[in-house]
């Protein structure tokens, strides 16, 4: 394979950029057939719905639209490694390509947490998709990853819902509650009160069915649905806690390795399939939704007011622990307070 590190190359993999913009539709057979396969460690399991629909769909565009050419062979949660385990693999080359949260790699990026999403601030996904992509966070986080070469792309951004096992009417009730959780949610729902551990997603249904935990988040509907939680949980909570977002990521030596071509024509696919995923994955959180509540007896329950009262103060403080961390992770809080007074939510 032909190597090539530029700067220019790492420029365009980390920002996107015009080149990538440009991004013919179909490569020509009259370029270099050179040919790539990348293994692709997934935090999702097989069974997540976006293992299916996201990450298999990018398989098959990326290889239809290269001819064959570029492969990824994908791998569900546990593989070759789950959970934050997937960010060292990557970042070593073990793998070429990674999924994970942002909220798995706290400690590896400054911008990390509020990639991941702040939860109590931002209530729409394009809000959200707009902080991303259009103010600049993800570049931001980009500059942060550079340091362990490795490359971010935002897959998607998604609603974070609980669900319970038990019916909560008050703080009291909410304070009895053992909860799987990750990043700064873990800090939110410690908060009001609750008690929450992270659980692997491979690990989530048995710790709920045998009482480990009396709620869980994975996503909202579409993943309480995929994952088999509602069998056990019944009581889906609303409002949206908050907004997060799942990230591809991939070796930045892999992608300096790739041909200019096929470097350009995967750029292209992810940063415009991130649109269409979004739109897609409203649309499917609400058939979701209507078909729990038809047909797995699933009750749409709200928090009580004082546990919501709890959830702003954590939110918060959450704000000025990630604006303390300093350097980019302080110049991206600012931006999203200033974001949420422009919105009228501050």
């Amino acid at each position: 394979m032909t190597v090539n590190k530029s700067n220019i190359t790492r420029r365009a993999a980390l920002a996107g950029g015009v080149a990538v913009a440009a991004a013919p539709a179909v490569i020509g057979r009259a370029q270099a057939a050179e040919s790539v396969t990348w293994k692709v460690q997934s935090h999702w399991p097989k069974a997540s719905a976006s293992y299916g629909d996201s990450l298999a769909v990018i398989a098959r565009e990326l290889e239809e639209v290269t001819e064959g050419r570029f492969k990824l062979e994908l791998h569900g949660a546990g593989e070759f490694a789950k959970g934050a385990e997937i960010f060292n693999i990557v970042r070593r080359g073990v793998v070429e390509m990674g999924t994970i949260s942002p909220g798995y790699i706290l400690g590896e990026a400054s911008t990390a947490g509020l990639a991941f999403g702040v939860p109590g601030t931002l209530r729409e996904p394009w809000e959200f998709a707009h902080f991303l992509k259009n103010m600049g966070l993800e570049a931001m986080f980009n500059e942060d990853l550079a340091k362990h070469g490795v490359v971010s792309r935002a897959e998607k951004v998604y609603p974070t819902e609980l669900v319970l096992t038990k019916p909560v009417n008050s703080l009291d009730d909410f304070s009895k509650l053992k909860l799987r959780s990750s990043g700064s949610y873990l800090k939110y729902l410690e908060a009001a009160g609750g008690s929450p551990q992270y659980i692997a997603g491979p690990e989530l249904y048995q710790s709920l069915a045998s009482g480990v935990v009396d709620g869980a988040h994975w996503g909202a509907a579409q993943g309480a649905k995929s994952m088999s939680l509602w069998e056990v949980a019944k009581f889906h909570m609303k409002p949206t806690m908050g907004l997060a977002m799942d990230t591809l990521i991939m070796n930045q030596s892999a992608v300096d390795a790739l041909p200019d071509d096929l470097r350009k024509e995967f750029f292209h696919l992810v940063d415009m399939r991130f649109w269409k995923r979004n739109a897609e994955y409203q649309f499917k959180e609400r058939v979701a939704l209507s078909s729990g509540v038809a047909e797995q007896n699933v009750t749409v329950a709200q928090f009580p007011d004082a546990v919501l009262a709890k959830f702003a103060e954590a939110s918060g403080a959450i704000l000025k622990e990630e604006r303390a961390k300093g350097g980019n992770a302080e110049k991206a809080t600012d931006m999203l307070v200033g974001f949420l007074k422009d919105l009228g939510y501050a």
